[in-house]
This record gives C-alpha cells, structure tokens and sequence, in this order.
C-alpha cells in the first residue's frame, strides 16, 4: 500500500472502502499506517452501533443488512467523515456518490440516486442532532 503521501485523499477512502469491505466478510484486515485510514478504521470500529443506528434511522422501507457490503462500507465512511472530520458535508457527500458510481452502481443509476437519497437523510438528520 503506498504511503500518505503518495496516496490521494479518494485513495484512502477507497483503501477504507475496501478493508471495511474485508471486515465486513469475516476477515481481520491489518490496517495501514496511514493516518486517515487508520484513524477513520479505528473510529468506524468502535462506533460502528452508532454510525449503524445513524444509517438504520435514515433509512426508510430498508434495513442496513440489505444493503450491499459495498455500499455499506461506502455509507459508514461518509457518515465517520460528517461526523468525525473537518470536510465539507458537499465534498463528504460528492465523494461518497462518485465510489458509489464506481463500485456499485450498474450503469443504471439507481445505487447512485439511491445512496444519495440515503446521504442526504442522514445529513439532515446529523444536522437536527447537533
């Protein structure tokens, strides 16, 4: 894995993507020294009820369980991002649709419009806590 400095900002988050992908299927993925993505892992890990809980309450007519793992792990690293880091909700929320455009939409948009309803729920809802 290359180093932080080397690594774009849309890299880490897809190392993230992908080694919360690995969790998510059983493995114990060794989390790089990267100081984003060992950070945003560790928090995700240790908050995960709540960051879950945060997703289940914006979703209406789904549960977290269906969707999929990748989009999963794309929504919990947005919702870590809104909650944990200084960036831009608008950046936060463009990124996470771009990887959604790239993994798991298939050509048809609806995992895109979908995730992006999802997103924009959830902001409202951080929005309403804080």
């Amino acid at each position: 894995m290359e180093t932080q400095a080397s690594m774009s900002r849309r890299k880490q988050r897809i190392a993230i993507i992908e080694l919360l992908y690995q969790k998510d299927m059983g493995r114990s993925p060794e989390i790089p020294e990267i100081p984003f993505v060992s950070e945003a892992l560790k928090t995700i890990d240790s908050e995960q009820a709540i960051i879950d809980a945060t997703i289940e309450d914006a979703l209406v007519g789904y549960t977290l369980k269906r969707l999929s793992t990748v989009d999963r792990a794309i929504i919990r690293l947005a919702v870590f991002e809104l909650r944990h880091t200084q960036t831009p909700s608008e950046i936060v929320l463009d990124e996470a649709l771009h990887l959604t455009h790239i993994y798991t939409d298939m050509g048809d948009k609806k995992a895109v419009a979908f995730n992006n309803k999802l997103l924009d729920s959830i902001l409202k809802g951080l929005k309403k806590s804080a």
